[in-house]
């Protein structure tokens, strides 16, 4: 059973209200767990409505959802170390996979039609795959939202991605407003931005996603319902084999940490560093390893102190359970986590560890000995006392609220 997240926002919508959120996944988990946390939302506060999640991540079959939110899965891709695109599965060039993922995109929009079209970060989505859809959804009177996270990158950075990708027009022509998942206060997501006064006065800053757990009966992995353990994890795994090979040389220098931890490698870990990284945790007593669970909630709910490197859905599930947090900062291909973990810990939500290279290099063991043994007495995010910090879900129910409540006077 789901819980409830607030009061129910009963729709009188005749066949019920239709979002569809475009998430365009070509790495990690970040743009499907937030889709899918604002699905929940929305089916809670409107549990007529039915919510269609558009994604390319090749796992999401392994979440759970709720009655009324569903996934359509294109085709995936992945970025390769130079930096270009490339098909995940199929034997298609990425031109090729990129018309069948805008075939696909657009022929869901056109038959589910949509009340509101919600679009993870990426204003023209991969490869400007979405901009016949927007066109579709303007013509037909959708609302039509561009939802991005607290930090995109540095300002400099962040200005010259949206020149390339020509995103600025798109805003421009389609968006009717831009849902910012932070605080102003804490970071101005779009700084760099050259953006109108129009597009300004489509902003909404929302406060971050708070996260809840489901009533899943299922304990703890491995059968132990201990929960005296700090729970280290990398996200996706895809670039943080860093952070776990940091952590288990921690234990690994000093011999007086004995902190019970539990480490979760995430689905994207290259498979021959996880068996490497299982190999060496299998060593230490107070060490249990995990390689992917969907329901990361449920483990941090259960956990004393977690140790992360600071993407955006971590950093929520830090504030939403309240969890003393240590934060390791990736510094590369962009600085959105570094930017983020340190306006935390200015405003005491978070502590952040030294950033030494762009991929870990050169950490001292005992830098991270220390923080894990500390976690548990560290001070918690709430002692920041942060008003409107964890809105953000109440904010987008609200702003959904008000388009239809518009659609259903105009009718």
């Amino acid at each position: 059973m789901w819980p409830r997240l607030w009061q129910t926002a009963r729709s009188e919508f005749p066949r019920g209200p239709r979002v569809l959120l475009y998430s365009h996944d070509t790495f990690g988990l970040g743009h499907l767990r937030r889709s899918r946390a604002i699905a929940i939302a929305l089916v809670e506060a409107y549990p007529d409505a039915s919510v269609l999640i558009v994604t390319g991540s090749p796992i999401v079959g392994r979440f759970d959802f709720p009655r009324g939110v569903d996934f359509v899965r294109v085709p995936g891709v992945v970025k390769l170390p130079s930096g270009d695109y490339a098909t995940h599965n199929m034997s298609l060039d990425i031109a090729d996979t990129t018309e069948l993922r805008r075939s696909i995109i657009l022929d869901t929009a056109r038959s589910f039609a949509p009340d509101l079209l919600i679009v993870d970060k990426e204003p023209t989505g991969f490869r400007g795959e979405l901009l016949p859809t927007l066109e579709l959804m303007r013509s037909r009177g959708s609302k039509i939202v561009l939802g991005l996270r607290d930090v995109l990158d540095e300002p400099d950075a962040l200005s010259t991605e949206w020149d390339r990708k020509n995103a600025m027009p798109a805003v421009e022509r389609f968006y009717d407003e831009i849902w910012v998942y932070g605080l102003k206060d804490i970071y101005d997501a779009t700084q760099g931005l050259k953006l109108s006064k129009s597009v300004r006065n489509r902003i909404r800053y929302t406060g971050y996603l708070k996260r809840e757990t489901a009533d899943w009966p299922e304990p703890v992995p491995n059968g132990d319902e201990r929960s005296d353990y700090v729970l280290i994890t990398a996200g996706g795994g895809g670039d943080g084999d860093w952070l776990m090979d940091w952590a288990i040389s921690a234990y690994e220098n000093d011999p007086t940490l004995t902190t019970p931890a539990l480490m979760v490698f995430g689905p994207f870990l290259n498979a021959e560093r996880r068996r490497d990284f299982e190999m060496r945790a299998a060593q230490f007593d107070a060490i249990r390893t995990l390689s992917f669970d969907s329901r990361l909630e449920r483990l941090m709910l259960d956990a004393v102190g977690v140790v992360a490197m600071g993407g955006y859905n971590t950093f929520c599930e830090v504030l939403s359970f309240d969890k003393p947090a240590v934060i390791a900062p990736r510094t590369s291909p962009r600085l959105e986590q570094y930017i983020r973990a340190h306006a935390a810990s200015t405003l005491g939500l978070v502590r952040m560890l030294p950033t030494l290279g762009a991929a870990g290099e050169n950490r001292d063991p005992m830098v991270m000995a220390d923080a894990i043994r500390n976690l548990p007495t560290q001070r918690r995010p709430s002692a920041a006392h942060i008003p409107g910090l964890l809105g953000g879900l109440d904010a987008v129910v609200s702003l959904t609220s008000q388009w239809l409540g518009r659609l259903q006077a105009a009718e």
